[in-house]
């Protein structure tokens, strides 16, 4: 894992989120845990090689920041936001998380096939949250405290992990830093909500969901990204193209590739991106109630 400095490491340069972990005089907090088997089973053993895991917080309800909490079974208490908690693993008709997290072995993990649970054992066990909150939660282990800002719109339950003593903060997928950005069934006007609630902490590091490690700067890309999409989408809109046709031709090739492991997932980003929007701006909002007499 990439060492940010004595306390602070993280891993930017696998398939799925960028976990990470800190090190305090208590015991240590994992933020995020990897999709792939074999890195779960690694990232474990490196944390538990500094001190006892205290605190397990996942900042999302994707796969990609979940799926490895399976071998972080027994290891402190996993902190959860009521909205991430409410969607851990559910299946969706347009995703199964479990298929997903199995399509990536072969590929990116082959190791990992001989690790892998059977659904129905995976399912049994499942190691969410047992500490759900709604809101923002506080945590001070040792010397450090952990910040847990409610920053919906990428997903509802999304989190951001503001670490004061090292300046730093951990946003999960409210940035993606050098690479194409998920909406999926994201609420972009939340997300640029929360997008300030970042920009407004005094941190000088900032862990993305996905990509390299930044700083505070990178929230004004962020933002001009969502809002190029919007614009595009809505100018899609007011010109009259059917959802397919927006699909086909609302592009951004320009903003890199998919991240690590999903380069030849482009086409399928940038029509989900323009799919969902395009549902979202095109829906009936429903009818105001009748003035009261």
């Amino acid at each position: 894992m990439q060492q940010l400095n004595d306390r602070v490491y993280t891993e930017t340069t696998v398939r799925g989120c960028n976990p990470s972990f800190v090190i305090t005089s208590a015991g240590t907090v994992v933020i995020d845990t990897p999709q792939l088997p074999t890195r779960a089973v690694a990232m474990r053993e490196e944390v538990e090689s500094h001190g006892p895991i205290r605190y397990l917080i996942n900042t999302e309800h994707h796969v990609d920041h979940i799926f490895g909490n399976h071998w972080f079974r027994g290891a402190g208490a996993v902190v959860n936001h009521k909205g991430l908690y409410d969607n851990f693993m559910v299946v969706y008709p347009e995703l199964d998380p479990f298929e997903y997290a199995r399509e990536a072995i072969p590929t990116d993990d082959p190791d990992g096939a001989a690790l892998f649970p059977d659904r129905d054992e995976y399912y049994a066990d499942l190691n969410r949250g047992t500490i759900v909150f709604t809101g923002d939660l506080s945590l001070r282990v040792g010397d450090h405290d952990f910040h847990l800002l409610h920053t919906p719109g990428h997903t509802p339950g999304q989190l951001a992990v503001y670490v004061p003593q090292e300046r730093m903060v951990l946003t999960g997928d409210s940035i993606f830093s050098g690479c194409q950005t998920w909406l999926m069934t994201s609420d972009v006007d939340q997300w640029l909500d929360s997008l300030e609630i970042i920009r407004a902490l005094d941190v000088d590091t900032l862990v993305p969901g996905h990509g390299p490690v930044t700083d505070l700067s990178y929230v004004d890309k962020q933002r001009s990204v969502l809002l190029g999409w919007k614009a595009a989408v809505a100018d899609a809109v007011a010109a009259g193209w059917t959802k397919e046709e927006a699909q086909a031709r609302v592009k951004f090739p320009d903003l890199g590739p998919v991240d690590v492991g999903q380069e030849y997932m482009l086409e399928y980003v940038e029509t989900l991106n323009a799919g969902s929007l395009f549902d979202k701006l095109t829906s009936r909002q429903p009818a105001p109630p009748p003035p009261r007499s």
